[in-house]
């Protein structure tokens, strides 16, 4: 029996609204921030919220299986997972920087389902169903409509491995500079793919990230509109690719181009 998305998006955007809540009683004063990388924190927050997205989330689905961030426990999504980043910008939470966010996603092997991105220190509420639009709160949002880099606010972000990836980044930050209006690195990977959504920027671009940065986000992109692929090589986007390309769209080949297509 096929899924009503519309069903499952109610209770799915509660548990992800009290999520976000705990991330606000939290962001004043983090708590067991700790390293699991050279440079990639994890705070009790990030496994208080993630805990608590699972009970709520099996509620909804039973059947249902998981692919969260810091217990990240199936490789081999064929059925219905929910793929959650309880905290995406954990840096930034733990240094009081205000573009922190919880994403969650609903997976039916490839295809995504639904997505909520939460932002709860800024206010802003990003959901999306398969087929029904893209939405921050209540009201539909689309990409924008810019059509040249030039006049492009571009997005982008850089992996814990920076060092491993330098010169590439740094040779794409190169171009990106030179040729477009601006560039932008919040530090949420989930947040910048939202903003793409409702046209706040009009492209975003990174590498080495993980399904549960983009897994929401990538439909919110989608639903508005916009257009996700890969880049170095050019082709449709997959969870777990190594490099990632949003757009509204219009400027998907000339960004595709920048970028050394």
């Amino acid at each position: 029996m096929a899924l009503d998305i519309t069903e499952i998006l109610f209770p799915m955007r509660a548990a992800v609204a009290a999520a976000g809540e705990r991330i606000r009683d939290d962001f004043a004063n983090p708590a067991d921030v700790r390293h699991k990388g050279r440079i990639d924190l994890v705070t009790a927050t990030d496994l208080a919220v993630e805990a608590l997205l699972k009970e709520q989330l099996a509620d909804i689905l039973p059947e249902a299986t998981f692919l969260a961030e810091e217990t990240a426990s199936v490789a081999d999504m064929s059925g219905l997972t929910w793929i959650i980043d309880p905290v995406d910008g954990t840096t930034n939470f733990a240094h009081g920087f205000p573009f922190v966010c919880t994403s969650v996603a609903l997976y039916d092997g490839p295809t995504a389902l639904a997505g909520c991105v939460y932002a709860p220190i800024l206010g802003q509420f990003f959901w999306a169903g398969r087929g029904l639009g893209a939405y921050c709160h209540d009201e539909r949002i689309h990409v924008s409509g810019t059509a040249e880099p030039i006049a492009a606010l571009v997005a982008t972000g850089f992996p814990y491995a920076i060092r491993e990836n330098l010169d590439e980044i740094t040779a794409d930050l190169r171009t990106m500079l030179a040729e477009t209006q601006g560039i932008r690195r919040p530090g949420s990977a989930a947040l910048d793919l939202a903003y793409v959504a409702c046209g706040r920027v009009d492209a975003f671009y990174e590498m080495a990230l993980n399904p549960w940065d983009v897994a929401a986000g990538a439909l919110l992109v989608t639903e508005a509109g916009g257009t996700i692929s890969s880049y170095r090589p050019s082709r449709p986007y997959a969870l777990g690719d190594f490099r990632i390309l949003a757009s509204n769209t219009r400027l998907h080949d000339a960004m595709l181009t920048l970028l050394g297509e």
